[in-house]
């Protein structure tokens, strides 16, 4: 299966590690874009702004995701939310179901954010940490 990750870069050495276990269970792995020179733990909304304006970053990874059959949101604690889903991430997960993807969450979905209505509407499969739970 051809499978894109998505998530927050700051996780994205957790993201590489989980390729590499992905591929041993014989599927395709596309990562995000990291944008050389960005402090992804402390990124500013401007840094962000320039990221998806002059390196393309959101068309790229929609791309990704339209030249794969699943993607796996890697949704880790971050900013004291237990597994995290930003909005980036979440728009991404959008493009997934709108163009019929399966959709994997590394974590169950978030509770407490503005669009955890709309996470559960699509569906997505709970890993619950089990990658090997993703099957073709």
């Amino acid at each position: 299966m051809k499978i894109t990750i998505c998530g927050s870069l700051l996780f994205f050495q957790e993201m590489v590690d989980a390729k590499s276990k992905l591929e041993k269970f014989s599927h395709t792995v596309s990562l995000p874009e990291q944008i050389e020179g960005t402090d992804y733990s402390n990124k500013s909304i401007e840094q962000g702004v320039r990221n998806i304006q002059k390196h393309n970053a959101i068309i790229k990874h929609y791309k990704r995701i339209i030249n794969s059959d699943a993607i796996l949101v890697w949704n880790k604690t971050k900013k004291g939310i237990e597994n995290y889903v930003g909005g980036n991430t979440f728009l991404e997960m959008g493009f997934a179901f709108v163009n019929n993807k399966s959709i994997y969450l590394l974590n169950p979905i978030p509770k407490g954010l503005n669009y955890e209505e709309e996470m559960r509407g699509m569906a997505p499969i709970v890993l619950n940490g089990k990658l090997d739970r993703i099957r073709d």
